[in-house]
């Protein structure tokens, strides 16, 4: 298999990727042949997770403009994967200039093009490190050298928390990274679940077992289980909804019907 010039050395090419994976979802050029054969096995059960992807980054691209009309002007964007057009430095600096923006993750693909895009801008950074770790993610000297943690923060956790299994903690992780960050921050979340998906459930589970099979197990968590995420914030209106419901730009009946397949907040810190 023919190494591409991107691809940093020391990572195993012939393993699929759930980052990559994400970024062949959305129509991007970063991933291999491995990431798109698993993407694609997942889409012969649910074929619209492309839509359900592209659904969830416009969810984020929203969310960013609502943090930043609520005058919030620092990211830290955690299992922020590959940086494609339209995120969130560049969502951001459209409207404030003077923006930081972090992006942590721990795939080292995504960290190393993430370093590539963001070469010469100013005001971002990326990280590496794992959200199982919210100590390591906080430690991250791009966020100390970026972030004022005294002042408000706008924390992204979108669609990643569904990759930590229960036995990582996931609300404990995300309380730790909540208290380290100043009052009137936000939460930006998004998670999968099998509520709204428009194919039966035998077929939901069998994508999902796609990404058990690469060892990228997802967990698809209910209304209830979500909203413990938000503990400690309070949730905004229109509160926790399917990405197509949060605060959209056309109306919910016309956007795709995998668009209600994962639930979609943005709480505050009081």
């Amino acid at each position: 298999m023919e190494r591409p010039a991107w691809a940093p050395q020391g990572i195993d090419i012939s393993v699929p990727s759930v980052s990559r994976m994400y970024d062949y979802y959305l129509g991007g050029s970063h991933n291999f042949e491995v990431d798109r054969h698993a993407a694609r096995r997942a889409m012969e059960f649910m074929p619209g997770l492309p839509a359900i992807m592209k659904a969830n980054r416009a969810f984020m691209r929203r969310a960013v403009k609502y943090a930043l009309a609520e005058g919030v002007r620092q990211f830290l964007d955690v299992g922020s994967g590959i940086p494609t057009y339209g995120n969130v430095h560049e969502v951001a600096r459209e409207v404030a200039p003077d923006t930081r923006v972090v992006y942590v993750d721990h795939d080292p693909v995504a960290v190393t093009h993430s370093r590539a895009v963001l070469d010469g801008v100013p005001g971002a950074g990326v990280a590496t490190a794992d959200l199982r770790r919210p100590a390591e993610v906080l430690d991250a000297p791009q966020v100390a050298q970026l972030l004022d943690l005294k002042r408000p923060v706008a924390l992204l956790l979108v669609a990643v928390l569904h990759f930590l299994e229960d036995s990582d903690e996931p609300y404990r992780a995300v309380a730790e990274l909540r208290d380290a960050l100043a009052p009137g921050s936000l939460l930006i979340l998004s998670h999968a679940g099998y509520e709204g998906v428009p194919v039966p459930r035998e077929r939901t589970q069998a994508a999902v077992d796609v990404y058990r099979d690469i060892r990228s197990p997802i967990v698809l968590r209910s209304r209830e289980e979500t909203s413990r995420f938000f503990d400690g914030f309070e949730l905004v209106d229109p509160g926790l909804v399917t990405l197509a419901q949060w605060r959209p730009e056309v109306p919910p009946a016309q956007a795709d019907p995998y668009a209600s397949s994962a639930f979609s907040g943005v709480g505050r810190k009081a």
